[in-house]
């Protein structure tokens, strides 16, 4: 059994029944995550801290008085918050269900669930969310490398990944191709690539389009 820290991952518990929130949190603690409850949608969005740097999830109820929770993940979804959701219900309908999973939900369980299923959905959302936040890093570095060019390196990487030769970059910008083999140069050692293959894929992550 792992001891509880938070470094491990917060899980966020959204409903209006007191015991599952009683329930619920303690298999979580147990499990070494930090739990924190929340007995509304409305108290969840008032009160909780979803982005903070430690990786987090959100287990909710899918039928709640007032905000239920397939609102509940409208409104993380138009605020740009990145915590996946696992939706939990004692009578979750077919429909609410695809709904759910559409828009990105990691599971549904239905009420009674197996506590072995709740650790393995929670340790898919934080994976989940982990793999988002890196991605979300390695775009920002990308993109500051991207700032790092001059203007001039920048023209020569769009025709690069485009696919043109030296020779036809030199033609299209009307300097000579030993001129564009030293941008070349610099651009693939500030953007830390070794091939064109990998400087593409960089530029794609990054949405930086090639010229045409």
């Amino acid at each position: 059994m792992m001891s509880s820290s938070n470094e491990c991952g917060t899980v966020f518990i959204v409903d209006d029944d007191a015991s599952v929130l009683k329930g619920i949190s303690r298999i979580v603690r147990l499990a070494g995550y930090e739990a924190v409850t929340h007995t509304s949608a409305e108290e969840f969005l008032h009160q909780a801290k979803p982005s903070s740097p430690s990786p987090c999830c959100l287990v909710v109820d899918l039928t709640m008085p007032g905000m239920g929770g397939l609102d509940l993940q409208q409104r993380l979804i138009d605020t740009g918050t990145n915590c996946p959701v696992i939706f939990m219900s004692g009578n979750g309908s077919i429909p609410a269900t695809v709904q759910a999973m559409k828009r990105g939900a990691v599971t549904f369980l239905s009420k009674p669930f197996d506590h072995d299923d709740l650790l393995q959905a929670i340790s898919e959302a934080l994976g989940k969310q982990m793999s988002v936040e890196n991605q979300s890093r390695r775009v920002i570095e990308i993109r500051q490398r991207i700032r790092n060019l001059t203007d001039r390196e920048k023209e020569v990487m769009g025709w690069v990944i485009s696919g043109m030769l030296n020779k036809q970059i030199a033609a299209r910008m009307g300097i000579v191709e030993k001129t564009v083999k030293v941008h070349r140069a610099r651009v693939m050692g500030k953007m830390q690539t070794q091939s064109v293959a990998e400087l593409t894929r960089l530029c794609a992550d990054a949405e930086f389009p090639p010229n045409r």
